[in-house]
Order: structure tokens, then sequence, then C-alpha cells
């Protein structure tokens, strides 16, 4: 069902550092800052030859990577990508075998343009997956 990795999206405490340190230090192709305020989150693609990385910084203060922060004040991994042929196919499969599906369970569009769901991380051994429909 799932197919490539998409991206991992790392939270961090500094989006300009973070992203000079990927392009300066790592030598990375670093995409511009662009808000996605329907997520509470500024993001930062950073591109790689087979994925991408996903720098997440909070938007606001009901930014849900804030609350991530304040836990974790180095930021982290926050969540991994995967993508899906078909999302509603993907969707009804995962909740028929007991998957979470985080918020009303309805695609929302994501930082790509294309329809993203959520999965809770207590179902994926602690992590949070994405999935983004290709």
């Amino acid at each position: 069902m799932i197919g490539r990795l998409n991206h991992v999206a790392i939270a961090v405490p500094d989006l300009a550092a973070a992203s000079a340190q990927y392009a300066n230090t790592l030598g990375a192709r670093v995409g511009a800052p662009q808000d996605e305020p329907d997520h509470g989150v500024t993001v930062v693609f950073i591109e790689l030859p087979n994925t991408k990385i996903e720098l997440l910084y909070p938007l606001g203060d009901d930014s849900p990577i804030k609350g991530f922060l304040d836990k974790n004040p180095s930021g982290g991994i926050h969540h991994m990508c995967f993508e899906v042929e078909d999302i509603l196919a993907a969707r009804d499969r995962l909740k028929a075998e007991g998957a979470r599906v985080l918020g009303n369970g309805e695609p929302r569009i994501g930082a790509h343009g294309k329809p993203v769901l959520f999965l809770h991380p207590k179902d994926f051994n602690g992590c949070l997956i994405e999935l983004e429909q290709v």
C-alpha cells in the first residue's frame, strides 16, 4: 500500500540556523521557507537524491510544532511521510485494520499541494506517520 519515503520531518527551534546548517555544513540544496497556515507550520524542504527532509517551525501559538518543541527544546524527528496512490483507499484500509487517523479523517492539502493524512503514533511504534497522495 505505501510507496516510497517522501520525507522525514524534523521540528527545529531555529529555522534559519537549521537551514544554514544543511546548506553550508552538509552542502544540501535547501528550499525557501513556506508558511502553511492550515497546518500551523513554516516548512523548509531539503532536497536529497532519494528523498527530502522537511524542517518544521511553529507558525503561531496554536502550532502543534510549538507543543513538540516545548517537550523537545533542541528539536527532533517529528514524523515520516510515505506516498500512497489513493489516499482514501489507504485511509479506509488502515481504519479497517484498527489504525487511528488523526483529525476528522478527511485529507487536507499538505505543503506539496497534495492530499495528506496523519496516523496516530501509538499505532505505529511511537512514530507519527503522514500519508501523501501522489
